[in-house]
């Protein structure tokens, strides 16, 4: 009987043994020290492009952001400036290509309230053109591009600076006025590239101060003329001729009568 009590405690222990498995690890990210584990890297923009190239000769650049979608204002700005039809017609005509930073939505919404409404025309054309390279650059071409780029505005880099640094992973960008990176790339085809950016490229030419409209000029005020001038002139007196010459000057009766008489005086004592 204390055989088999025996053998039956053994068997129960047994079982519960194996049904104990090793502890699970903590998942809890805290070490031992109580410090939280480093958080993960960010992951540099996706090379694939969100737009997918169509077929040569047919790219507009409306119908890539479109697709892409969330680029509306930037689309209205590029219309607005006819920015959309010189990027067309470069594409068509030139072989150096065009690469365009293209702000979402968000950026633009991002600004101070009615930025955009307070620039002159020549503001948001610049504006405009300040996010557009007149040449092609892939991702892994940022890593050696010459600083500042030429940008669409006549290559001003004084005005305008646009410093691309790349590490064949991450973009980044500075303007002077604003420091961003390229999240994505949204189309790409060796010829056109356009790149998404979280924030609207400002730099101090578009934000200078506009200086004022001229004053009117004052009217010109006349100086009086002296009244001797004014005093009409006495024409001497002359004889005319009846062809209509001008004669000699006709003098008295009296002048003439003494001017005879000396004469006749004259004569007596010669």
């Amino acid at each position: 009987m204390m055989k088999q009590l025996l053998l039956i405690f053994f068997l129960l222990c047994s079982r519960t043994s194996s049904q104990s498995g090793p502890a699970a690890a903590p998942s809890d990210p805290t070490t031992t020290s109580g410090q939280s584990q480093s958080t993960p890297p960010v992951l540099p923009p996706s090379s694939v492009p969100l737009v997918a190239s169509g077929p040569s000769g047919s790219v507009e650049i409306t119908s890539i952001l479109k697709k892409a979608g969330k680029f509306s204002t930037f689309i209205g700005l590029l219309k607005s400036t006819q920015m959309d039809a010189e990027i067309n017609t470069r594409l068509k005509k030139s072989n150096q290509g065009v690469t365009i930073f293209a702000p979402t939505d968000t950026a633009f919404s991002d600004l101070q309230t009615g930025t955009l409404n307070t620039f002159t025309d020549q503001q948001k054309t610049e504006l405009a053109r300040f996010h557009i390279v007149p040449s092609f650059i892939s991702m892994s071409q940022f890593e050696t591009v010459s600083n500042p780029v030429h940008t669409a505005i006549d290559g001003n880099t004084v005005g305008f600076p646009l410093n691309v640094v790349g590490n064949g992973t991450h973009v980044n960008m500075t303007t002077g006025v604003v420091n961003t990176t390229v999240d994505s790339v949204v189309y790409s085809d060796g010829q056109l590239a356009v790149y998404k950016i979280p924030q609207v490229l400002l730099s101090q030419g578009i934000l200078r101060p506009q200086a004022p409209a001229p004053a009117p000029l004052p009217p010109k005020v006349k100086k009086a003329t002296p009244l001797s001038s004014q005093a009409p002139s006495t024409p001497t007196a002359a004889s005319v001729h009846p062809s209509g010459g001008t004669g000699l000057p006709r003098y008295p009766a009296a002048a003439v009568s003494v001017g005879l008489a000396v004469l006749a005086a004259l004569s007596f004592f010669l």
